[in-house]
Parts: structure tokens; sequence; C-alpha cells
């Protein structure tokens, strides 16, 4: 939520999504055994059944409208999401096939549009009332399976670029750097004062990258 606002100026879409998902691809591997065992990996097959089925209509609407729809859609998913978390939005709905299919979908649909599949799904487990680490082993099991699925897509739309490939490589072991620095920094006591930090990082990204500014620049 951070990347996208901020690559979004500098690239095209198809290339911010691409860097992005290179980038984000390798540093959950070694967690996916444990999220396999904490996880419900039903829930999570028919979320990213509907994801899939629904990401290339995403990236074919992405394909027909302006790069600034790109930004705009990303930001205001970002806005959305934060409002919901800064909120405390909370929802009781069960977990069976619609509900899950319903939010594979909404997340397929931002996914393609805006590189944006988790925060549908992190909004619908973060709201609820499921146990910390099926909530964390479903998120991260889903969102490789979203980076996978990005990957087949856009090289079947003829997006996949290289050089952008390169880039999203170059920029994984500073970003994994950084996440291991992070993780030996946390101190759970102060929990409330990294959310609080993290929601203002991301709204400033979030309203950096509108297009609004850009005449302004």
């Amino acid at each position: 939520m951070v990347f996208l606002p901020v690559a979004g100026r500098v690239v095209d879409p198809f290339s911010a999504i691409l860097i992005l998902v290179v980038m984000d691809l390798f540093g959950p591997i070694p967690l996916l055994p444990r999220a396999l065992r904490d996880g419900e990996m039903r829930e999570v097959g028919w979320l990213f059944g509907a994801m899939a089925v629904s990401l290339p209509f995403g990236l074919w609407l992405l394909s027909i409208v302006e790069p600034e729809v790109f930004r705009w859609a990303v930001s205001l998913t970002i806005f959305g999401l934060l409002a919901c978390l800064i909120g405390g939005l909370r929802h009781s709905l069960p977990f069976t096939p619609p509900t899950l299919l319903g939010a594979g979908v909404v997340s397929g649909v931002l996914g393609g549009l805006a590189g944006l599949a988790g925060p549908p799904i992190v909004l619908l487990y973060l709201a609820s009332q499921r146990a910390t680490e099926v909530i964390r082993a479903n998120t991260l099991v889903f969102l490789v399976g979203v980076d996978i699925a990005l990957l087949v897509v856009l090289a079947a739309f003829g997006r996949f670029e290289l050089s952008m490939a390169l880039i999203g490589l170059i920029l994984f072991p500073p970003y994994a750097l950084a996440g291991l620095v992070g993780q030996r920094l946390f101190d759970p006591s102060r929990a409330r004062l990294y959310r609080n930090v993290a929601y203002s990082v991301v709204g400033v990204a979030a309203l950096q990258g509108l297009p609004v500014w850009d005449g302004m620049l």
C-alpha cells in the first residue's frame, strides 16, 4: 500500500504491479510451511478460486483505462481500507462459500485494476473474530497465491517485461532486510504506536499518489 502509489507516478500501471509482485513473492516463502499447518486451506481455496477467475477481468479493465484511473483506484482503495481499520469495523459474516466467493471476486477485480488484491481479504479477516494464527496463515497463503496468479495472467496478457521483473528482484533484498530489521525492533508494548505510524505512512503514500498533484509539480 506504500509502494504502488509511489511507483504509479513514475512507471506505467502494469510495470508497477509487476515490480511489486516480483519484489513481494519470495519473502513469505519460508513462512509457508507453518501457514499451511495453521490455516484453513478450504477457505483459502474458495478465495483463491474466485480471485483467479475475476483477476483477468480486472487486468482487462486496467488495459482500457487511462493510467490516472489506476492511480485513483489505488489511492481510494487504500483510503477505504484505512478508514475501516481506524474506525474499528467489525462483522459477523459466516465464512461460508458465498461470503468467500464474494470476497474473492472483489479481490480479483481490485488486484487486476489496482494491484491491490490483498485489502478485501485482509479486511474480511481482521474485522472478524477469527483466531490470530488463522488470520495470519490464511492471508499469507492467499497473497502468495495472488502473486503467482498475477505473474501468470500478466504473461498471458503479454505484459511481462523482463526489465521490470529485474527491478523487482533488485528491490527484493533491501525490502526483505528492512522487514527483518523491523521484526527485530518490534516491541509488543508499543504496538499502538507502530500501528499509528503505519497508518500515517500509508495515508501519506496514498495521498501523494493522487493525480490531482500532477499539475502542481
